[in-house]
C-alpha cells in the first residue's frame, strides 16, 4: 500500500527540486524530514509540505506512520512562463520561468 502526494505548477525549476529529491529518496519518513528542514535550498519549503501531505494521507488509509518511508520522489518540467527583457539597439532576450511537478510516493516497510 502506498500513499501519494502530487504538487502541480510549484514556480520552481525542476533541476533545483532534483537535487534534494536526491537527497531523500529511500529514507524513512522522520529521516526524509530532518534532512528537508535543515537543508539550505529553495525547494525545501514545498518539500516540507509535500512530506506532511503524504504523511497525512498514509494516516488516513490507516499506515502506521512509524513505518513509513519514501518510496518515489521524482519531479517533471511543467508549464514554462515565456518573458521578455529589453536590451540594447531594440531587442528583446527571453526569460524562462520553470515550473515544476513535484510527486512524492511513501511506501510502509513490511
Amino acid at each position: 500500500m502506498e500513499a501519494r502526494a502530487v504538487l502541480r505548477t510549484a514556480r520552481i525549476s525542476p533541476r533545483k527540486v532534483s537535487i534534494v529529491l536526491d537527497l531523500i529518496r529511500g529514507k524513512d519518513l522522520e529521516t526524509a524530514l530532518a534532512i528537508v528542514k535543515h537543508t539550505p535550498k529553495a525547494a525545501c519549503e514545498y518539500l516540507v509540505k509535500l512530506l506532511n501531505s503524504a504523511a497525512a494521507n498514509a494516516e488516513v488509509l490507516n499506515m502506521s506512520k512509524n513505518d513509513l518511508y519514501v518510496k518515489e520522489c521524482y519531479v517533471c518540467p511543467g508549464p514554462i512562463m515565456k518573458r521578455m527583457l529589453p536590451v540594447s539597439k531594440g531587442r528583446g532576450h527571453k526569460i524562462l520561468k520553470r515550473t515544476s511537478h513535484i510527486t512524492v510516493v511513501l511506501g510502509e516497510k513490511e
